[in-house]
């Protein structure tokens, strides 16, 4: 009975350990004046900001072409320098963003790991066009429908980097086919 005790409490909880679920839920907790589908936007980008950065890190070490690792050195600095807009703005805001990558953004770095050679490259820039093309989506919807206007401007201003992200990562999958 205890073993069910524990094992339903812990089934219960088993989200409190996904940094963007924490962080989603000390946000609705909290009467900071955004709406909550900004501040969802806010934590959504702070996890894919940071799953950019370290899925960078892990190219920049692993990728054996150079247009590979020339564009994860770019994914690391741009998306360092993106996270740390984001990051002053939700504290302007009293926005709580994740300190780690989500579970869902974390998987793919675990899949990247696992790779190495060819193989990587090709997962690597796979999933780089598949993630800029969300995220491109996204902050077009935020840069359209947000109803915070600092919020509205950071993805107005983020949008056309990643936009670049995108088409540098579609002719870089392409060649690398």
């Amino acid at each position: 009975m205890l073993l069910l005790s524990v094992w339903t409490f812990q089934a219960c909880n088993s989200n409190e350990t996904d940094s963007v679920d924490r962080a989603e839920d000390a946000n609705e907790n909290k009467q900071t004046g955004v709406k909550e589908d900004d501040a969802d936007f806010m934590v959504e980008a702070a996890s894919g900001g940071m799953m950019e950065v370290e899925a960078g890190q892990l190219a920049a070490t692993k990728a054996q072409n150079p247009r590979v690792k020339a564009f994860a050195s770019m994914m690391v600095e741009d998306h360092t320098k993106a996270n740390e807009e984001l990051k002053a703005l939700a504290s302007g805001k009293s926005i709580t963003l994740p300190t780690a990558v989500g579970e869902d953004h974390q998987k793919h770095i675990t899949e990247l790991r696992e790779k190495s050679g060819m193989d990587f490259d090709k997962a690597y820039m796979k999933m780089m066009v598949d993630d800029h093309n969300d995220d491109v989506e996204d902050f077009q919807s935020a840069s359209n429908n947000a109803k915070d206007e600092s919020v509205k401007a950071f993805a107005a201003k983020t949008l056309p980097v990643l936009r670049m992200h995108l088409d540098s990562a579609r002719a870089i999958n392409d060649a690398i086919k």
